[in-house]
């Protein structure tokens, strides 16, 4: 399968082709997973290095107490790693009966941190160097320092308001009462030595030693639930991924609690839409039929899925069944914006990286905070922001992600994968809340059905539903196809440019004949790297 290298869209990028890559949102993480490579490490080696240092230098949008997910071609097949945290098992719904909602910060949002634990897993089964060289760089940036990148000093800035009500973290990221202008030197010696005993104790020191403790602690100084058992029993989970094919190719993605289920279904109803093809590329009646799919789809995930041992009712098997899909996509007008309820079958900020070695090793990597810097409590004297991840719950009953002790909530961070013919094709994944799921469809799309290069494909203008009838559509999408939408029924949402950041980041690593080409969002700091 051969792709087109035209790059139509408005950048500054074009992609890079090499036989071993990274890409992810930042500059520094790539060149250090990159670094590994070097040294004798593996696409796995890399991704680790990668996501410690995103730790550090891009703490806008994940840290040390994050969630992860990866899936991992070994070069004979794909293993799902599963790597978010339970809540706090005192948790109970009735904490929230005078509540309307769970709070966005605050101990009653936190999750017990899976990245740390994802990291060591993923270096058990596949790493090839030592855990503390893979550390390494993200330790010497904590405590030596780094120039801040611009975008990571906006989005640092923009939270200050949000989180001045906490003095720990304020305290961490806001010392002298403002936050590192871009350009600026950042250091973080607390994180660094957080890092450096992570490294030394295979993560033991985070998850039942002294940074246990520390955590423990200033939970029961704020009154928070978090407990050394909920800590010490959490154990990230090797899964089997699904999938569903489309075309040439098929899509995998880690079965719930994550939203790729909402990926797959909405790709396996437009597997129904053979109309889908007799439209141009970019064209209003093209981009409306997969509006229409993700509608039907999202609104499935937000009322089925959960922590997999609550979908009891409705399983995902159920979710992907061909007949159901098909039942779905006959909802689809292709002339008018559709507002559908979920069905019923018979039966904020982020990070993402990619990697893939000269050995035919290919990881697909996420992990977050959730909002921005999560839930705004840090450990004193640790470095570790906590996540706010117990968003991801509901408080209506009977509802299968209800919110409870020791469930682990709604995830929308999801890593992708595509296949084809059994064999590896692309690692790829676009951060970025609910467009997650969204971006995935899209990029899908654009490298199956129309053979986009990576670059292209994430340069690509971009579509997110936001509620209802209502579309966001990013600057660059033509007048003439915005009006398309609108004939059609769509409550069109205008976005400047300097809000692109809404419609998430993507990077994408393809597989050729000869080494891979690479793509790496221009709407963020990073870059894709190889050699």
């Amino acid at each position: 399968m051969s792709l087109d290298f035209t790059c139509p869209y408005p950048s500054q990028r074009m992609p890079l082709l090499a036989r071993n890559v990274v890409a992810t949102s930042q500059p520094l993480a790539a060149q250090a997973g990159l670094n590994v490579m070097s040294r004798g490490g593996n696409a796995v080696d890399a991704a680790i290095a990668a996501a410690a240092v995103l730790t550090v230098v891009e703490p806008t949008s994940n840290g040390l107490g994050a969630d992860a997910f990866a899936l991992v071609w070994d070069g004979r097949r794909l293993h799902g790693l599963n790597g978010s945290g339970r809540s706090p098992r005192g948790l109970t719904p009735e904490r929230f009966a005078r509540s309307e909602a769970i709070p966005m910060t605050g101990w009653d949002s936190v999750t017990v941190p899976g990245a740390v634990s994802a990291w060591v897993a993923l270096h058990e089964r596949f790493g090839t160097l030592p855990l503390s060289a893979l550390l390494e760089s993200a330790v010497r940036y904590a405590e030596a320092g780094f120039p801040v990148s611009p975008l990571i000093a906006q989005g640092w800035a923009a939270s200050r308001s949000r989180f001045a009500h906490r003095a720990d973290w304020s305290a961490a990221f806001a010392p002298d009462d403002r936050t590192p202008a871009a350009g600026e030197t950042w250091r973080f010696p607390d994180q660094a030595r957080t890092l450096s005993r992570i490294a030394e104790t295979r993560g033991e020191a985070f998850y039942r030693g002294e940074l246990a403790d520390a955590m423990v602690a200033h939970a029961r100084s704020e009154g928070g639930l978090l407990d050394h058992a909920d800590l010490a029993e959490h154990q990230p989970e090797w899964v089997e991924p699904l999938e569903t094919a489309y075309g040439e190719l098929t899509l995998h993605e880690i079965p719930p609690n994550g939203q790729g289920l909402a990926a797959l279904m909405a790709l396996g109803i437009l597997r129904h839409r053979s109309d889908l093809h007799d439209h141009p590329l970019d064209s209003a009646p093209w981009l409306h039929l997969q509006i229409e799919a993700m509608k039907l789809a999202l609104a499935d995930a937000e009322r089925w899925i959960a922590d997999p041992a609550a979908m009891t009712e409705i399983g995902w098997d159920d979710l992907l069944d061909d007949g159901y899909l098909a039942s779905r996509a006959a909802l689809i007008d292709p002339s008018a914006a559709g507002d559908p309820g979920h069905g019923r079958p018979a039966g904020g900020g982020t990070v993402y990286l990619a990697a893939a070695d000269a050995g035919g090793r290919m990881v697909s990597f996420i992990q977050s905070n959730y909002y921005g810097f999560g839930s705004g409590v840090v450990v004193p004297g640790t470095g570790i922001a906590l996540q706010n991840r117990g968003l991801g719950f509901v408080l209506t009953p009977g509802h299968p992600n209800r919110v409870a002790g020791g469930k682990r909530p709604f995830h929308t961070i999801i890593p992708a994968f595509l296949t084809q013919a059994g064999m590896a094709r692309c690692s790829f994944g676009v951060m970025g809340g609910p467009m997650q799921a969204q971006g995935h469809v899209q990029m899908t799309l654009r490298l199956v059905d129309h053979r986009q290069n990576p670059q292209a494909a994430s340069d690509a203008p971009r579509w997110r539903v936001v509620a209802r009838r209502q579309v966001a559509l990013e600057a660059g999408v033509p007048a003439a196809v915005r009006q398309g939408l609108a004939q059609r029924g769509h409550e069109v949402i205008d976005t400047p440019p300097e809000q692109s950041f809404s419609f998430g980041g993507a990077q994408l690593i393809w597989r050729g004949a000869d080494g891979y080409v690479a793509g790496s969002d221009s709407r963020k700091d990073g870059q894709a790297v190889g050699y």
